[in-house]
C-alpha cells in the first residue's frame, strides 16, 4: 500500500532521491531552481513536497500547493524503474480521497504522442481537460514560457479558468498574467 510523506529538506535521503527524481525527469526549464525549491520546501506552509511511499521504499514524489479553492500539482514522477506499476494511479486515487477540493494540473500540448498518452491517463483517473489557452511561466531567467493545457478533477466550471490561472500564476510562479 503507498503513503505520501511530506518531506523537508532535512529528510536528506528523501529528499535527496525526490531532487535527484525531479532533475532526471524533467527539462531544466520546467522547473525552478533547486535553491528555491529547498526554500519553497522547508517554508511555503502551502507548498507540500512528498515522496510517494510504498512500504516505506521511496517510489516517487508528487509537489503540490493548496491554493484556498483547489489544490494545484506542480511536479509529479515516478521513479522510471517502477513505472507502469499502478503506482500514478494510485497516488491520484490517493490525493482524489483524501483532498477535499478540486485538484488541477498543467499538461503539454497534445502534439507529440508522449504528450496525447499522459493526457489519455489523466483522463482515465477522472481529470477533465481544459481547452483554454495557457502558458507555463518561467521558471528561470532567460527561459521561454511553455504553452500548456490545464486539466482538473473535481466540480470547478470551465468559467472559473481565468481565478484558477491567476492564482496558478501569482502563488506558483510569481507573476501576474504569466509575465
Amino acid at each position: 500500500m503507498i503513503t505520501l510523506r511530506r518531506i523537508r529538506t532535512s529528510d536528506e535521503t528523501l529528499y535527496r532521491f525526490m531532487e535527484d527524481l525531479l532533475v532526471a525527469s524533467f527539462p531544466i526549464d520546467e522547473y525552478r531552481e533547486l535553491p528555491a525549491l529547498r526554500e519553497y520546501t522547508d517554508h511555503k506552509k502551502h507548498f507540500y513536497n512528498t515522496v510517494v511511499l510504498d512500504e516505506n521504499i521511496p517510489v516517487g514524489f508528487i509537489t503540490y500547493w493548496d491554493l484556498n479553492d483547489f489544490f494545484y500539482i506542480e511536479h509529479f514522477a515516478i521513479d522510471p524503474a517502477r513505472r507502469n506499476g499502478g503506482y500514478g494511479k494510485q497516488v491520484l486515487e490517493l490525493l482524489q480521497q483524501t483532498l477535499n477540493k478540486p485538484i488541477i494540473l498543467e499538461v503539454e500540448l497534445p502534439t507529440e504522442e508522449i504528450a496525447r498518452r499522459r493526457i489519455a491517463f489523466y483522463e482515465r483517473q477522472h481529470f477533465i481537460l481544459w481547452n483554454n489557452e495557457y502558458v507555463q511561466p518561467p521558471y528561470r531567467t532567460g527561459s521561454k514560457q511553455i504553452p500548456m493545457y490545464v486539466m482538473v478533477s473535481g466540480r470547478l466550471s470551465p468559467e472559473k479558468f481565468p481565478a484558477v490561472q491567476a492564482a496558478i500564476y501569482q502563488e506558483v510562479y510569481g507573476v501576474c498574467n504569466g509575465k
